[in-house]
């Protein structure tokens, strides 16, 4: 009666151990597809969003150039106001090595820019080489931005895949597992050999 309890006992007792194992590893995995995809959103999606505003502002001063709009010189607070906006927006991202040095070069162009623009005003309009130069500058930070943008996005999509990956063979290993011990419980409980034994005599 005691070493049937034992057993049962036993038998129940490594199925815990292993249903509580495998619930662990899961858990670890999916927070890392948890920490992946929140990666994505807030380090990719909208770094890569605020390159576009960025972009946009940049885009809305050189059409300006090209078209002689003097006027929209004249009146470019607001324009200057969504590119410190964005870059500040930027700053709380998370950013690789490689991506810390290209957003700071970004931010010493878009400097120049401000500087160019403010020359540019008091040559009356007259001189915008030094602006084009630096807008030029800067469009090509923000495209080395956006290929990192792509570059870490599909890195973070590649970890999360492969946690996945990771719970489904946990999860099919788990099943094997649980049916292969099910049948070794049932084997201990109900094989009895002294009372085989006992039976023959």
């Amino acid at each position: 009666m005691l070493l049937n309890k034992i057993k049962y006992i036993l038998g129940i007792a490594v199925i815990f151990v292993l249903v509580l194992s495998t619930n662990l590893i899961d858990k670890h995995n999916f927070n890392r597809v948890k920490d992946s995809m929140k990666a994505i959103y807030e380090d990719r999606l909208v770094a890569n969003d605020l390159l576009m505003e960025i972009s946009q502002s940049l885009h809305k001063k050189e059409i300006a150039l090209a078209s002689a709009n003097n006027n929209f010189f004249s009146s470019v607070n607001s324009n200057n106001k969504i590119i410190e906006e964005s870059v500040e927006g930027y700053e709380v991202t998370q950013m690789t090595r490689d991506e810390e040095r290209l957003f700071s070069d970004l931010k010493s162009n878009l400097e120049l820019v401000f500087k160019a623009q403010s020359a540019f005003i008091e040559t009356e309009f007259k001189d915008k080489t030094g602006l084009i130069k630096a807008l030029v500058k800067a469009d090509e930070n923000i495209y080395r931005l956006g290929k990192v943008q792509v570059k870490e996005g599909n890195r973070q999509l590649a970890i999360s895949k492969k946690a996945i990956d990771t719970v489904e063979l946990f999860t099919q290993i788990e099943i094997y597992f649980l049916i292969f011990l099910v049948a070794i419980v049932l084997f201990l409980v109900i094989y009895n050999p002294k009372s085989k034994v006992q039976s023959e005599e």
